[in-house]
């Protein structure tokens, strides 16, 4: 043997040992998750919890995350679970800093939202210092329960629809004739505009258009930090997020004090809008709502209020305009329910709305196809069990609502956009999810398709979009879009 083929031959050998090196330690970081959060476990719940893996430490399976979320596959990182470990639809993972449950079928999801025995709200920390830990996302069951009391009726009740219809539906006819006139927009930047006015008016109707435009404005900053991870370092999503909550609540704050204020000196002054009811309310002991806890449901509700109507309103134009059949059911429809309004009257009214029962199907299909919210969050306030399965109290549980939404077992065909599949439907519990379920229900569904309705309505009626890049790529955090905002014109259409 010569002096080269000794050397190759130690070559590789050390090349061996650099391999097994390497092996060992992926191995063994890849279980640090498991090892830290599982050690404490008892026997028989680790020996049922669902299959999965934890991940990296510290960072988990958000790299994985994030990476499928950024590309045009965000459904290839539930795929990967469901490739390595079944179809049960419950697996083990390490997600937002927490260990998680995932959770990606019905009967689980159900569970997880409708179970206040079992579950809590479990939202990540970014969540929880964006939206306020005096808001809906972290408040217990019986705080919750009361403030929804106070805040449900006058959102959604049927005597304030109706006043509302009147202001949504002035000021879609006057947005979509100004949008005609002024060339290539920014679709979904002016529909947020058009929905945010919408919820001002319910929330804080006294206030000028300078205090909604730069609330509007922090809000497009801390929307892309609530989902994030919470590193507060420069540079960083959530840091800009945090200064983005700084100035929405120095600006609210200011709100809520010159409104105390002018309702304390005015005694008996007539209600004006939801922060005049906030500030008079009082719980069973006679105790008025504390600034803070006003000021979290503000931003909470002029957050939701607004990003989930005008996603789904933009997405439902665009899927109408690119099924030319679609479109024209659902324009014939708002055709003949015009057609038989009583003579003399001006606008919709509820009994209208009701009428709309293809639209209906499209906002929905719209909602089922587009998914905005993703998935939500739990919290194991026991040990559980779900699907066999043991989820250890603590760990967090995310409702994956998109992969339900897609599953071909409940909707056939899900990535097709079919308004018929709602024909005679009525959606099993757990399968159908846009706005929550259980007793944290999203407490403005309602007036969210109201909004959605009377925009399609009137667009369908004398409107048609025309985008500037129709193939534009889709993000897909924090809420599907088209990277350019879906950039067009809206054009008038001769009757």
């Amino acid at each position: 043997m010569g002096f080269e083929e000794l050397e190759l031959g130690g070559m590789g050998y050390y090349v061996g040992i650099m391999v097994g090196v390497i092996m060992i330690t992926k191995w063994a970081l890849q279980n640090v998750n498991v090892w830290f959060y599982e050690r404490n476990l008892d026997k028989k719940i680790k020996a049922s919890l669902p299959p999965g893996d934890m991940g990296w430490p510290f960072i988990g399976n958000m790299l994985t995350f994030l990476r499928a979320y950024k590309s045009t596959d965000p459904d290839s990182f539930i795929g990967g679970y469901v490739q390595r470990f079944g179809p049960n639809g419950v697996y083990k993972s390490f997600m937002f800093g927490k260990p998680s449950i995932i959770v990606t079928v019905p009967e689980a999801c159900r569970k997880a939202m409708c179970d206040d025995e079992a579950f809590q709200p479990g939202w990540p920390i970014s969540t929880l210092e964006l939206i306020g830990r005096k808001s809906f996302v972290s408040i217990d069951y019986e705080d919750h329960k009361r403030l929804r009391k106070i805040t449900a009726s006058p959102v959604n009740g049927h005597e304030a629809l109706s006043v509302y219809m009147r202001y949504i539906e002035a000021n879609v006819v006057e947005t979509l004739d100004k949008w005609s006139k002024m060339g290539r927009i920014e679709f979904l930047t002016q529909l947020r505009k058009l929905t945010f006015k919408i919820i001002m008016h319910i929330f804080l109707s006294t206030e000028g258009e300078n205090v909604r435009e730069a609330l509007e404005k922090e809000y497009t900053t801390l929307n892309y930090g609530v989902r994030a991870q919470a590193i507060n370092l420069p540079g960083f999503v959530f840091h800009k997020a945090l200064k983005a909550r700084k100035n929405l609540v120095a600006i609210l704050q200011a709100i809520v004090t010159k409104r105390r204020n002018i309702r304390e000196e005015t005694q008996g002054m007539a209600k004006e809008d939801m922060l005049d009811n906030l500030l008079d309310t009082r719980d069973d002991h006679g105790i008025k709502l504390t600034d803070e806890e006003i000021i979290d449901i503000l931003v909470m509700y002029l957050n939701a209020g607004h990003e989930s109507s005008g996603h789904v309103t933009m997405w439902a134009t665009v899927l109408l305009q690119s099924h030319p059949e679609y479109f024209q059911i659902a324009k014939e429809e708002q055709e003949r329910i015009v057609k038989n309004m009583p003579p003399g009257q001006k606008g919709l009214t509820l009994k209208e709305f009701r009428q709309m029962e293809y639209l209906s199907k499209v906002i929905d299909e719209t909602m089922r196809l587009v998914t905005f919210s993703l998935m939500t969050f739990r919290e194991a306030k026991k040990d559980v069990e779900v699907k066999g399965y043991m989820i250890p109290k603590g760990w967090k549980v995310l409702v994956w609502f998109r992969s339900v939404h897609h599953s071909p077992e409940v909707y056939p065909r899900p990535k097709e956009f079919l308004p018929s599949r709602w024909d005679d439907l009525v959606p099993k519990p757990g399968t159908f999810l846009p706005f929550g379920a259980g007793s944290r229900l999203c407490p403005g569904n309602d007036l969210a398709k109201l909004e959605i309705a009377i925009f399609l309505h009137h667009f369908l009626l004398n409107y048609k979009l025309e985008r500037e890049n129709p193939a534009c790529p889709v993000m897909y955090l924090p809420h599907s879009r088209p990277k350019d905002n879906c950039v067009g014109r809206i054009i008038k259409v001769s009757k």
